[in-house]
């Protein structure tokens, strides 16, 4: 036991102290510029590039192939399946109810900004999400014949709040290395707000985020043709120490280049969790691959982009126009080459398809801390039996 948690602690050790002793060597200061500034502000030198229509092209070609890919998998090798009856349906239980009010009346504040109320303007992104999250759990209760997260698995819910505060700050320790594909303007713009207050208003947001994820998970498999529709493609065993190792040299390259590799972020993290799992043979999303079942792979990585839709509306809405200033929380893009094209939305288009290996590597962090907390991880009342097996 303690060797099998240790070959799944060491290598994250390793991605997280790996950009800090690249760093050593590509800054004179020996940190890239802002680190440490919690939350994180923008980093103006070296200043970002600007759009570069290669890069452009390029990523949108390998967009529309995974959209390709994503409508016609049969394209692919993939086979139709017979989807599962549907579940009994019940009525929409008393929280979906309580989450809607919850959720439009902190989306007024947001938006409205009613004279007198800031204070209470300023708290209400977390309140608007929590009531959000609460919807969705009640809309899958309903669809799902009685199940959902909130009602069947309330430890494993309460754990997934916990960890998602965790998870997230990590996630954004990664940010100060790639020189701020995100940050928060609003932070140093409010001045009824103390900073020790400000950074309390952070971390309770970030309960948000991994629970969004998986109550998006839950509802997609609600639908009996989606759950299925890519549960019978080509079998593929994925190498896992190939894995890690690409993810640890994306990350660690990415402290010497951060403008060209602004998207190992993304791909590099998910890689190095993926590769843990996979050569210690942890059932997951990905071993499932080994049986053709691209299904849980797939689904994971909607959900995080469906939220995604979400998560972007409400930033948007809730600073334009910018005076005064509604949320704390609010955050700006500044990716090289491709920050162009913004539809009600801080996020460039093309970043959209960021979510998607974001939404797998919520997942695989998840299983991972399972792992080594000790705590049960399957989130659908199926998944025992799915991955009761080891590939």
């Amino acid at each position: 036991m303690f060797l099998s948690k240790r070959r799944l602690i060491f290598p994250i050790v390793i991605l997280t102290i790996a950009p800090l002793i690249a760093s050593w060597f590509a800054y004179a200061d020996h940190l890239p510029p802002g680190f440490g500034v919690f939350p994180p502000l923008q980093v103006t030198e070296p200043p970002t590039p600007g759009f570069n229509l290669t890069v452009f092209l390029l990523l949108l070609a390998v967009e529309l192939f995974l959209i390709f890919f994503l409508v016609f998998p049969q394209k692919f090798g993939f086979k139709p399946v017979e989807p599962p009856s549907p579940y009994d349906r019940k009525p929409l239980p008393w929280w979906f109810w309580a989450g809607l009010a919850v959720m439009m009346f902190f989306w007024y504040l947001m938006w409205a900004r009613p004279e007198g109320m800031m204070q209470l303007v300023y708290l209400s992104f977390t309140p608007l999400w929590w009531g959000f999250i609460t919807l969705i759990d009640g809309l899958v209760y309903a669809r799902s014949g009685g199940y959902s997260l909130m009602s069947k698995k309330p430890k494993l819910f309460v754990i997934t709040i916990v960890l998602s505060v965790f998870a997230w700050f990590y996630f954004e320790y990664f940010d100060y290395f790639a020189l701020g594909n995100w940050f928060y303007p609003n932070t140093v713009l409010i001045p009824s707000l103390s900073h020790t207050e400000i950074v309390i208003i952070y971390l309770v947001a970030y309960t948000t985020v991994w629970p969004a994820v998986f109550e998006w998970y839950s509802l997609l498999h609600t639908f009996p043709k989606l759950a299925v529709k890519y549960s019978d493609g080509p079998k593929v065993k994925l190498p896992g120490y190939l894995m890690l190792i690409i993810g640890l040299v994306l990350m660690t390259v990415m402290v010497f280049y951060p403008y060209p590799l602004f998207w190992a972020i993304w791909l590099g993290t998910m890689l190095v969790f993926a590769g843990v799992l996979v050569k210690m043979n942890i059932p997951s999303p990905l071993s499932e691959l080994a049986k053709g079942n691209w299904s849980p792979m797939i689904l994971i990585a909607l959900s995080a982009m469906f939220n995604g839709f979400f998560w972007e509306m409400w930033n948007y809405g809730s600073a334009h126009p910018t005076n005064p200033i509604a949320n704390p929380n609010y955050w700006v893009y500044d990716v090289p080459y491709v920050n162009v094209i913004h539809i009600f939305s801080e996020m460039p288009l093309e970043g959209y398809f960021g979510y998607l290996p974001f939404g797998l590597m919520v997942w695989l962090m998840y299983i991972w801390a399972g792992k080594v907390f000790g705590f049960d991880s399957y989130l659908l009342r199926d998944d025992v039996r799915k991955y009761n097996s080891e590939v």
